[in-house]
């Protein structure tokens, strides 16, 4: 029998996605980034979102359905992230998705953006092992997840009690003058850099058995901030590039740190890291060297599958589909806060 071919649209902030999946097979991943419209205030702004995702979605339709060599009525079932994100951006995806399904008399899935960055790593390295362990990193989310039940059971572990990784590499690189997004730039930056030319503060390292899987970065933001600012106030000039492989450094040894952990108490012996964060150089080649030393098999998607795409959500969405999950229905909503634990509506 053959997978059904699944249309995937992703609009949950700043990067409009279209992407097409025959079962773990990828036809078409098209995305437009309005990055460089929100650059000049230093974030995200939620209305320049939405539009710019109104304004990308059917040449990006077109665009999808070309590369992949299928017309849109060649398409078994639509999914659209219906959340988390930011709730303008998301009912752009999600008006377009429901009006798909209804067009072409096809079931749709509101399925979870987060759930998406784990499971769009089949599509390049194969069926994830049960149990997994799942860590997300983002510029709004920093979790660690047991995955069980062939993924269907997602059990949180772990989260950033504050700044998530991906908001504490913006922040800092504002304070170090880099453009945004900050986390690209701090990697780059990173390269000329010594990473152990400054000791910052690894978050909640002295609290294990409080918090045996979660992530602090707030304190780190405010520890950098002190310290370029006392350079500053000394008349001496700020080492950018060893500031960022530091701070870099501090992040992703609480990362990697925490996800060993994980894996080693719970007895897993595979991890896969998904989301933003996940494409950052020093991350994947620490956690690499990590799991190798543990001895555990290490599963990073390409890094134009780990930032926010539209083949994660037809990769879920295909998933769905193809383990005869219940469609969502036509009124399903959006929400900015959608459980991790919930794949879909």
């Amino acid at each position: 029998m053959t997978a059904p071919l699944v249309l995937g649209i992703e609009t949950s902030c700043d990067e409009t996605g279209v992407g097409i999946v025959r079962g773990r097979e990828l036809l078409a991943n098209e995305i437009a980034s309005s990055v460089d419209e929100h650059a000049r205030f230093g974030g995200v702004v939620p209305e320049i979102a939405s539009r710019a995702h109104l304004e990308a979605m059917e040449p990006l339709l077109q665009r999808a359905c070309a590369r992949a060599g299928i017309r849109l009525g060649d398409v078994d079932a639509v999914a659209v992230t219906s959340g988390p994100g930011l709730v303008g951006s998301l009912i752009v995806g999600v008006a377009t998705g429901k009006a798909l399904a209804a067009a072409l008399g096809v079931p749709v899935f509101g399925v979870n953006h987060l759930a998406g960055h784990v499971v769009v790593d089949e599509l390049q390295h194969g069926p994830l092992a049960d149990p997994t362990v799942g860590m997300l990193v983002s510029g709004g989310h920093s979790s660690l997840l047991l995955l069980t039940d062939d993924t269907s059971t997602i059990t949180p572990l772990g989260q950033t009690l504050d700044d998530a990784a991906g908001e504490a590499f913006d922040k800092v690189a504002r304070l170090l003058g880099l453009p945004f997004p900050g986390g690209p730039w701090i990697d780059r930056v990173a390269v000329e850099g010594d990473r152990d030319a400054i000791d910052f503060p690894r978050g909640l390292a002295g609290e294990r058995e409080r918090y045996p899987y979660d992530f602090s970065f707030s304190g780190l933001k405010t520890a950098v901030a002190r310290w370029v600012a006392a350079r500053q106030a000394a008349g001496e000039p700020v080492p950018v590039a060893d500031v960022a492989a530091s701070v870099q450094e501090a992040i992703v040894d609480v990362l990697t740190d925490r996800m060993v952990a994980a894996c080693r108490d719970h007895g897993v012996g595979e991890v896969v890291i998904g989301g933003g964060v996940a494409a950052n150089s020093r991350l994947r080649a620490l956690a690499q060297a990590r799991c190798d030393a543990a001895g555990l098999r290490l599963r990073v998607p390409r890094p134009d599958l780990c930032t926010d795409n539209g083949a994660m959500v037809a990769a879920l969405g295909a998933r769905l589909a193809a383990s005869g999950a219940e469609p969502s229905p036509l009124d399903f909503p959006t929400t900015s806060a959608l459980e991790v634990t919930r794949r879909a509506w």
